[in-house]
């Protein structure tokens, strides 16, 4: 059987490393057999490739083709043998994430972006994507001082906001698969919420 393929995303701040960690355990917990990965990265291709761009300034449509070869790679070495395998993969950002920064906040045309999505993974869509949704003010607040901004963690408001509406649009065009959740809310409200989605997913 197929395992499943669960992606998060989410603007640096809203708090999906902390959420992905805990998905993890919680699956795990559960008898899962579960991997967790990351995009751009989850290759030794991949990594090389994320430092370039969070880094390397870059024309907005270069770096749109340099995430999505690291997404080609990361899905023929990692994402599907382990979900033909059976696995669950658990992913820090996909393709919406593409859309979102590079469509949204960069203003790469989505036809482009479509395009590509169709020729590198036209038959692979995430069983569940978790939007983790907050503000750009509340984002850039929680991100203060946690580390040396990268290249897109050093972009202004307007921006994220951009991004933020590409997230929101994603979700309406599939309802059916991108859940959205309220991260502005305290912890252990995201928690009980996020325990519900978790459950019915092992069902």
């Amino acid at each position: 059987m197929r395992g499943k393929f669960i992606t998060l995303e989410g603007v640096d701040g809203a708090g999906k490393s902390t959420h992905l960690e805990w998905l993890a355990d919680f699956w795990r917990a559960r008898g899962c057999d579960l991997i967790v990965t990351r995009e751009p990265g989850g290759t030794t291709l991949g990594e090389r490739l994320r430092e370039l761009l969070l880094s390397e300034p870059m024309h907005a449509e270069t770096e749109t083709l340099l995430m999505f070869a690291a997404r080609r790679e990361h899905l023929h070495q990692v994402v599907m043998p382990c979900l033909e395998a059976g696995q669950w993969v658990l992913c820090d950002r996909f393709t919406d994430a593409t859309f979102a920064y590079q469509g949204g906040g960069r203003g790469v045309a989505w036809h482009k972006v479509e395009a590509l999505e169709q020729w590198v993974h036209a038959d692979l869509d995430p069983d569940l994507t978790l939007y983790f949704d907050v503000s750009p003010a509340v984002g850039r607040q929680r991100m203060a001082g946690v580390r040396r901004p990268d290249r897109f963690e050093r972009e202004q408001d307007d921006f994220f906001q951009r991004v933020r509406d590409a997230y929101l649009l994603r979700a309406r065009n599939a309802p059916q698969r991108i859940h959205i959740v309220d991260a502005e809310r305290s912890l252990e409200e995201i928690r009980r919420e996020l325990t519900v989605i978790a459950e019915m997913l092992c069902q």
